[in-house]
């Protein structure tokens, strides 16, 4: 009888009202995730959402904020002033997903180990799939890495991160897109990091920078052709190449450092 006594109290208890501010930032957030608001549009004048909402000044700078803290705005100070919706990508949320792994005692190993479960599956996926369309923005996201091979090691790998992101986001998994979006950072880092300790003009970088411009050239030719097989076999190798690479740097058991 008290355990079905504490269940009610617990269903009636009273839910604290959001604030006049809170309640502006969840409507225009509605908006925005509806589609009503596009990234880029400037949202209507202080003197207009005042007037279209019935609050105060103070009250909708308050939602401004809490909506600036959800990066969904960017707020422009001084005349003539506004809010510039900016819709987030993964990117948005990597710092704090790094620190979140690093607290963990996330090692590198595990990044790698979670690569290899997303990155060959999301490949396979899009050469099952890949539309005239799709295989355009490869192309073109080719071409971008056959120029960054010409210039500096640093430029081709921090291209070559992009390359793994756009293949993951064009097999259409969402989730996935998200996911490898947000280890983007951490993976770029451990790039950066390898660099600095092989030296970005030592034979082994050159070596392996020609090697990974091989394999993206591969992926592309193996997507091309509707390879499902092929394409996710290829792209499980090209990864183990460049943790390779990176792990002649590096120890893989040590634990993710997203401070540097």
């Amino acid at each position: 009888m008290a355990s079905n006594d504490f269940t009610v109290a617990r269903a009636h208890a009273p839910v604290r009202p959001l604030k006049m501010s809170e309640q502006v930032a969840a409507h225009i957030r509605r908006m925005i995730a509806r589609g009503e608001l596009a990234d880029g549009d400037w949202l209507p004048t202080e003197a207009e959402l005042i007037r279209q909402f019935g609050v105060s000044r103070p009250t909708l700078r308050e939602a401004f904020r809490l909506l600036e803290g959800d990066s969904l705005v960017t707020i422009r100070r001084g005349p003539p002033g506004g809010a510039k919706v900016t819709v987030p990508g993964p990117d948005a949320a990597a710092g704090l997903f790094g620190m979140v792994l690093m607290l963990a005692g996330t090692s590198v190993c595990d990044v790698w180990d979670a690569r290899l479960t997303i990155e060959p599956a999301a490949v396979r996926r899009l050469a099952a799939s890949a539309t005239e369309s799709q295989l355009a923005t490869l192309d073109r996201e080719l071409d971008r890495m056959r120029a960054a091979a010409t210039l500096d090691p640093a430029t081709f790998h921090q291209a070559g991160v992009r390359f793994h992101v756009m293949l993951v986001e064009l097999s259409g998994n969402r989730t996935l897109t998200a996911l490898i979006g947000m280890l983007s950072e951490i993976i770029e880092r451990e790039l950066a990091n390898a660099l600095a300790e092989l030296g970005p003009d030592s034979d082994e970088t050159r070596r392996a920078n020609k090697r990974a411009l091989r394999g993206y050239e591969d992926i592309a030719a193996l997507i091309r052709s509707g390879d499902a097989d092929g394409a996710q076999e290829a792209w499980r190798v090209h990864l183990s190449r460049v943790r390779q690479f990176l792990g002649s740097a590096q120890r893989e058991d040590q634990v993710l450092d997203v401070l540097y």
